[in-house]
């Protein structure tokens, strides 16, 4: 059984049907990546599974549940941590009372989540008493991420982490996201860095007009020439 399974999602906002018979699984322990073109409803699929966007039809299984249609905060209590591409840290508080709200679901912050994302990111050791809003790109991306991981998902789910950082900084997230995995936590991601992250990744899917593409290991998608032609550049 897959930790995560989406199958036959219809997902949109309102009356826009944006995803149309999408099917996507996840197995514990995977690094999964999503890639295509603008507008395709890579993020849409995110939202939808952490009850932002609007579930119409199909069925979105979790641990063998189906938690379509539940609350954020239920999907975050079952042990789903989400970072949405912008507006991912509060830039009027520190640090360190990001991290506290990341854990706003549990009753009390544990101090073992708050040390090992400290150790995970040493940037945000450093500055735990600086506003959010003073970090670099990069830094506040970290500091996103950090805020999910304080809860310890079984899942991650990353939307465009790579989005606006600089090209030696894309190369630390992918380090980053490639240490979390191979700490136990499965990743779901969605990533316009396609080529890298087709070569970081144990499976990806190809997603188009809202529409299923193409689903394979991530090798062998950058192998496929129709895909090369038609989603990586040639």
């Amino acid at each position: 059984m897959s930790l995560l399974e989406i199958a036959d999602l219809d997902a949109g906002y309102g009356d826009l049907q944006v995803l149309s018979g999408v099917d996507l699984a996840v197995d514990d322990g995977e690094y999964v990546t999503i890639v295509g073109p603008n507008g395709a409803g890579k993020s849409t699929v995110m939202k939808t599974v952490v009850g932002i966007a609007s579930h119409l039809r199909g069925s979105i299984s979790y641990r063998g549940t189906d938690i379509a249609g539940t609350s954020p905060e239920e999907i975050v209590r079952e042990g789903i941590g989400y970072v949405p591409q912008t507006d991912n840290v509060f830039p009027t508080l520190t640090v360190a009372e990001n991290l506290r709200l990341g854990a706003y679901v549990l009753d009390g912050l544990p101090a073992d989540r708050k040390r090992d994302v400290y150790d995970r990111f040493p940037a945000l050791a450093e500055r735990p008493d600086e506003d959010a809003g003073s970090l670099s790109g990069g830094q506040q991306q970290m500091l996103a991420m950090g805020c999910a991981l304080m809860l310890d998902p079984d899942l991650l789910l990353l939307d465009e982490p790579s989005a606006g950082l600089s090209p030696d900084l894309v190369d630390e997230m992918f380090d980053r996201v490639d240490e979390i995995n191979d700490a136990g936590t499965t990743v779901l991601m969605v990533e316009q860095n396609a080529k890298e992250a087709l070569r970081r990744c144990d499976r990806g899917y190809v997603l188009a007009n809202g529409e299923n593409r193409y689903e394979d290991d991530g090798d062998a998608l950058l192998a496929d020439e129709e895909v090369r032609k038609q989603f990586l550049g040639g």
